[in-house]
């Protein structure tokens, strides 16, 4: 790639594709474009192709789509489904009418089936049923996953698909409702903390910054207590003999056993990864990594990972320490786990000479800050 090769990032601001962008704007680039929902609607056929018509990128990376926690995904099954099947058909099609030279799908690990082998290969794609909380997502990313691959054996496209682990990192998504399991531990204990402390001031300007349910700062305090209870931060009184110290008072509820186990990587990292793959990789060397057999040429994508995972429980508590929040962490077995296991195996991108820099731990306090700073 040269360094003014022109490169659109569909999904600009969001975590993922923000921090491709920045990758690339470290790296030299200096031909990017991207384009706001407000400037153009990936849903819209139309304004898709005039789009491509007019900017004629020659690198495209799609990094929009609509996404969420375990909540959204099985809250908004058909609107998951649907926004995604239809932005992917967009672009990649319109990619391939206007001679994008390469073009790199994001996809999810969560394509591979509920009770996949860990940790999970590219080959285990298809092999069972999904994670039935996300399947609509899941199926509208497998979708994009064999559109890319079978443009490329159609039609002679370099179009790769990647499917990085959970991701966290900067412009990640704080809402409540929507946000995935780290960025709302984050948010959710921070919010404890201040609660237990009764710093009313960093409490209102949360959520002056990012609302919950409508609920912004200058609503009663009792208003403010019932929207953090809805969302399992809550503010118990002290217990006969405890005195009215705020320490323990405070508690934060976390969906499920605490057991699921789970892989982060920094998306910084992920951004790292998926300009290695545009500047040094192509869709026929991954068919030559993926042994196919019998002749056939299927599951050639990539997975991104650190190969590492954590436990809901250990996550959760290592959130704690990191914010300094000193009340309870109650686990709701009540509420779905998900997946209980959900590892990648990156042997492949291992092969190809790339590797994860940021481990959690560092991860956790990186964001932590950064969320405190904006």
């Amino acid at each position: 790639m040269e360094k003014t090769t022109k490169i659109y990032i569909a999904g600009h601001t969001g975590l993922v594709g923000s921090a491709i962008w920045n990758n690339l704007l470290s790296k030299g680039y200096t031909h990017l474009t991207g384009r706001t929902i407000e400037e153009l609607n990936l849903l819209d056929q139309q304004a898709t192709g005039l789009f491509f018509a007019e900017e004629k990128p020659d690198y495209v990376v799609l990094a929009a789509a609509r996404v969420g926690g375990i909540v959204a995904n099985n809250t908004y099954r058909g609107q998951f489904i649907y926004e995604n099947l239809q932005i992917q058909n967009n672009v990649i099609h319109q990619a391939y009418l206007h001679g994008v030279k390469k073009l790199l799908f994001l996809g999810s690990t969560c394509i591979y089936p509920r009770e996949a082998p860990q940790p999970m290969k590219e080959e285990y794609l298809l092999t069972g049923q999904l994670e039935y909380t996300n399947e609509p997502y899941a199926i509208a990313k497998i979708a994009g996953l064999k559109l890319c691959e079978s443009y490329n054996l159609q039609y002679g496209t370099d179009f790769i698909a990647v499917m990085p682990t959970n991701l966290y990192g900067p412009n990640d998504n704080f809402d409540l409702e929507k946000a995935h399991v780290l960025p709302a531990l984050i948010r959710r204990i921070l919010l404890a903390k201040w609660l237990e402390e009764g710093d009313w001031d960093a409490i209102r300007a949360d959520l002056d910054k990012r609302a919950v349910e409508g609920v912004i700062g200058d609503r009663p305090v009792e208003d403010i207590l019932n929207v953090l209870s809805r969302y399992g931060i809550k503010n118990n009184p002290p217990r006969h003999g405890e005195g009215h110290k705020g320490t323990q008072r405070v508690s934060v509820e976390v969906w499920g056993t605490g057991q699921p186990l789970r892989e982060f990587l920094w998306s910084e990292d992920m951004a790292d990864a998926c300009v290695f793959v545009l500047e040094n990789v192509s869709f026929r060397e991954m068919v030559c990594l993926s042994s196919p057999g019998k002749g056939e040429i299927r599951n050639v994508h990539l997975n991104i990972g650190t190969g590492k995972e954590i436990s809901i429980r250990e996550l959760a508590f290592l959130v704690k320490e990191v914010t300094g929040f000193r009340g309870n962490l109650a686990f709701d077995a009540s509420k779905p786990d998900g997946t209980m296991r959900k590892l990648t195996d990156p042997s492949k991108l291992h092969a190809l000479g790339w590797h994860h820099r940021v481990e959690i731990d560092e991860g956790v306090r990186r964001l932590t800050e950064w969320y405190l700073s904006h």
